[in-house]
């Protein structure tokens, strides 16, 4: 059985998407989690806003790694099987964004976690999203 803290750092290593894309984790603690990113040209659908899909990969990743914060304890990993998203403000080319994400319920076999990305300066809501995550062995993922 591998180490919870381990289990979560071998995630990280692994997520090829996440690291593609610059998600900075900035803070983990049981149920919560924290990550920044800057608004670069990669990030972009119009010459000056973020798309939509870099703001829900990284709603997906605090979602996520709060959920697996938790499940890791007992050597598992969680899969989102659904989250909403609600776009509220763009997030701009240069901005540097932060996701948190907290569960908000721990079950057996699911975890409920919101998830909220501010942009780090003015505190603007650029996003809101809850989410849940199936929780299953480490060992079906090959870790």
């Amino acid at each position: 059985m591998i180490n919870h803290l381990d289990l979560i750092e071998k995630y990280h290593e692994v997520n090829h998407l996440g690291n593609s894309l610059n998600f900075e984790l900035i803070s983990i603690s049981e149920g919560n989690v924290k990550y920044q990113l800057t608004i670069a040209n990669q990030h972009l659908a119009t010459p000056t806003a973020s798309h939509g899909g870099t703001l829900s990969a990284l709603m997906d990743q605090i979602i996520g790694v709060a959920a697996l914060s938790l499940s890791s304890k007992n050597n598992c990993l969680v899969s989102t099987v659904e989250f909403k998203i609600n776009f509220i403000s763009p997030a701009l080319l240069g901005e540097i964004i932060v996701g948190k994400g907290k569960v908000i319920k721990e079950g057996k076999r699911l975890i409920i976690v919101e998830g909220e990305i501010i942009e780090k300066k003015t505190n603007r809501i650029i996003a809101k999203g809850i989410g849940t995550c199936s929780v299953y062995p480490a060992s079906k993922a090959g870790f």
